[in-house]
């Protein structure tokens, strides 16, 4: 009886990986009284593939887990620090990312011999077909289907795992050099097809890994699905020769013919990862590990780092004692959140260099930024601690000027200038009486304006009575409203150096609903007014039935737009916004789940869009031409048959054709049967994609909760603009606190975009900033786990 749990005697690993190996050594270090056996198909010395990274974070793990193990591993492995680009004839080179390679190969056969010093059972040349009867064999209380990507135990029990695997858009082929390289090297190529990218990286004293990488499309084009391997790999060497000195590229996986080597990667996620099995009448359960359970693209390096902790983990967990299901659940509960943490970012870095070309407009030095920050676990300050002086000339690129952090650069829109890049997002109050504004809509943006940001956002208001979400939100269609707006716009003007936006928009079918903290976008319990939208559907169960427009409604409708517009510029508003977002009337237009149409405002997506750009169109030609107009739009809807971020490309492209400035970058909310994958800076994508595909400005919203996050959006290029709402909300003065604590050196506001007041709390910022100083210098450096 071993100390771990009780009935665990015997262990069986099926695949000798990364996974099974690290695991059986794991607990049999920790229980000698373990009898495990590892099973693999291949000779103790094959293996395919190169070399593998792992961060130096991953290195104290192992540490942390089995000291032995990793003083071995340590030995074997080649240490880098600076990352490399080459782009389009030029170069940026960074450092202090603290990276490390072994071959693949030394690897496992460091794992092996660990294992064969432990007393773990090895047994090779064995290919499993059927793990029930291996089970029963070795008289199993417990099996590993560490069996890699292409598990077949995750396939023979696919309805328990519910396996989820996407093949990826590029084609990729994993080659080795003699040419070594002193830095992990990423080059880009373009050739007359679209480009090609090589992911380059030293293993051993003589030995790199050389991926060579681009779209399908790509790939076809240039007949490498019929070429066979010598040609392909001669292709690869013409393409990247400047960078392999002389040396040649080479395969170990020769046993492939045709364009075999060259593969999609499977992005796989598992919804379960444990199953039991009956064998011979005991329950025994069967674990899922490292690819058989989940992989993360090779771009961020972290196949095996996923592998290796999900052996920690689970060692740890029995190694605190439990019965086997309690352990298991435990295991699977945490190790998933871990792991989709990692897939997420991974999914992020995938997507970039799915879409190299999207970014090649870019000089070299925002591209390399560009690169380094794709996964969005990687930040502005990270960048700092890793390589200040770099990022310090960053900066100063940048900004054309002084080093300054990139949310505080200023912007010229047309005939107006922001002092930095920083937005109050429009943001419902439910504070007005019958449309009109209230004194605490003038305090709530006037004490934003006062905090720094350069320009707060009307919540949306309303052209009509029944455009309002609720009866407390605002409206700008008589004579009062315009008089209390301008009011507020005057006071923002005479007491701050922020500008002022009006948002407008119509509720559309989500109108007649109760205030936000009632039941949101449920009805009124009483005094419902009749609701209009593109298709007679209701949002809801409960609310209402709205009516399908005409054509003569529409027509009015628009006529009320235009009246708003201009009572907005005769208030003073700096920059007028368009609602087509959130499920509100002309979202309605737009998405296709809401839009039944049959008459030429229906159908294609340039159809769908038809009454939104009529609006516009006739909104633009009424505000003063000096003034900047933006557009939110809702680029994904988070539910089948919806529109996608592809869609949000053609509708952005769109509005800007017909003069918009600006595309605010939201998501969902068009029908309750979204569900959106939320987490840090969810929609700053779809905000980077149309920036950098359109060629129009973005302003990302959503999850932006902190200056440093800003700072590497505005940097990176994936927007102009950063959103925020909740953490404006919350803190009138954001945007100053935030600029107190990115630093201790002294953050240097064009002075053009001072009042007496922004001085003030400039000094009030410098004050704090000796704190914020001391706990810079005391912070781990926490660099992003595997590139």
């Amino acid at each position: 009886m071993n100390s771990f749990a009780p009935n665990l005697q015997r262990i069986l690993c099926i695949g000798g990986g990364p996974a099974g190996l690290y695991f059986a050594l794991l607990m049999k270090a920790r229980q000698p009284s373990l009898d495990v056996t590892v099973v693999e198909r291949n000779r103790p010395f094959d293996t395919f593939g190169w070399g593998v990274v792992l961060s130096d974070q991953t290195l104290d793990n192992l540490r942390a887990a089995d000291a032995p193990t990793a003083a071995l591993i340590g030995k074997e492995f080649h240490h880098w620090d600076d990352i490399q680009v080459f782009f389009k004839g030029r170069q940026v080179r960074s450092g202090g990312h603290g990276f490390c390679g072994i071959g693949r190969k030394r690897l496992l056969n460091i794992l092996q011999e660990r294992c064969l010093a432990l007393g773990v059972k090895l047994v090779f040349e064995t290919d499993v077909t059927d793990d029930q009867a291996l089970a029963a064999q070795y008289n199993a209380d417990l099996v590993i289907a560490s069996d890699g990507l292409n598990s077949r135990i995750r396939q023979r029990y696919a309805e328990v795992f519910e396996p989820d695997v996407d093949l990826r858009q590029c084609r990729f082929v994993w080659l080795g050099t003699h040419q070594t390289f002193d830095a992990f090297t990423f080059a880009f190529e373009e050739t007359e097809h679209g480009w090609f990218q090589a992911h380059a990286y030293q293993f051993d004293d003589k030995t790199s890994t050389f991926i060579v990488e681009t779209p399908e499309e790509v790939w076809k084009a240039h007949g490498l699905d019929q070429m066979e391997q010598p040609e392909a790999i001669a292709f690869c060497e013409k393409m990247f020769a400047k960078y392999l000195g002389g040396h040649e590229l080479i395969s170990n996986a020769t046993h492939l013919r045709g364009s075999a080597n060259w593969i999609r990667f499977p992005r796989v996620i598992c919804k379960r990862w444990t199953h039991r099995i009956d064998v011979g009448g005991k329950s025994v359960p069967v674990v899922l590990m490292g690819d058989a359970a989940h992989t993360a693209h090779f771009s961020i390096g972290s196949g095996t780092k996923l592998a290796l902790e999900d052996a920690i983990d689970l060692c740890n967990e029995f190694s605190g004692g439990g019965d086997v299901d309690a352990v298991l659940e435990a295991y699977e509960a945490r190790r998933s959140v871990e792991v989709l943490k990692i897939q997420n970012a991974a999914r992020n870095s995938t997507e970039w260099f799915e879409n190299v070309k999207r970014y090649t407009a870019m000089e070299v030095e925002q591209f390399a930024y560009s690169l380094l920050t794709r996964s969005q676990r990687i930040s502005h300050e990270n960048l700092r601690l890793r390589d200040t002086q770099w990022l310090g000339g960053y900066e100063q690129w940048l900004s054309g000027g002084k080093a300054i952090p990139p949310m505080l650069m200023p912007l010229k829109v047309r005939g107006l200038t922001l002092k930095n890049r920083i937005m109050v997002s429009p943001m419902a109050t439910y504070s007005a009486v019958d449309g009109v504004p209230q004194d605490f809509l003038l305090v709530h943006l006037g004490a934003r304006a006062l905090g720094g940001a350069a320009i707060v956002f009307v919540e949306m208001t309303s052209p009509t009575p029944e455009g309002r979400i609720t009866p407390g939100c605002t409206g700008l269609y008589n004579d009062a409203q315009s008089a209390a707006f301008k009011r507020i716009v005057d006071f923002v003007h005479a007491q701050s150096t922020a500008k002022i936006g009006m948002q407008l928009g119509h509720s559309g079918p989500k109108g007649s609903t109760q205030l936000g903290w009632e039941e949101m976008d449920e009805p009124l319990p009483q005094g419902n007014w009749p609701l209009l939208a593109a298709s007679a559907l209701a949002y809801g169960e409960r609310n209402q039935l709205p009516a399908a427009m005409t054509h003569e409604q529409m027509k009015t409708m628009r006529e009320q737009f235009v009246a708003s517009t201009r009572r907005a510029a005769e208030a003073g508003f700096d920059w007028l916004e368009l609602h087509c977002a959130h499920g509100y009337l002309l979202a309605s237009f737009i998405s296709p789940l809401t839009n039944l149409r049959t008459d030429e405002y229906g159908g294609s997506l340039e159809n769908r869009c038809r009454y939104p750009l009529e609006v516009f169109r006739a909104m633009r030609a009424a505000w003063p031409e000096d003034k900047p107009m933006s557009v939110r739009i809702s680029a994904h809807d988070w539910a089948p048959g919806g529109n996608t971020d592809a869609d949000a490309v053609v509708v952005a492209r769109l509005f800007k054709e017909a003069g918009c400035d600006f595309i605010d970058v939201s998501s969902g909310q068009t029908t309750r049967a979204a569900k959106p994958v939320y987490g840090r800076m969810y929609q700053t994508p779809f905000a980077d994609r149309i920036r950098n595909e359109v060629g129009i400005s973005t302003i990302a919203v959503g999850a932006i909760t902190d200056a440093d996050q800003a700072n590497s959006i505005i940097a990176a290029g994936r927007a102009d603009l950063c959103a925020i709402a909740r953490p404006h909300l919350a803190d009138p003065a954001w945007t100053l606190h935030e600029t107190a604590k990115l630093q201790a050196r002294e953050i240097d506001w064009p002075k053009q975009y001072l009042s007496g007041r922004d001085q003030m709390y400039r000094e009030i910022a410098k004050q704090q900033q000796l704190a914020a100083a001391m706990a810079a210098s005391a912070a781990p450096r926490n660099p992003e786990e595997e590139q």
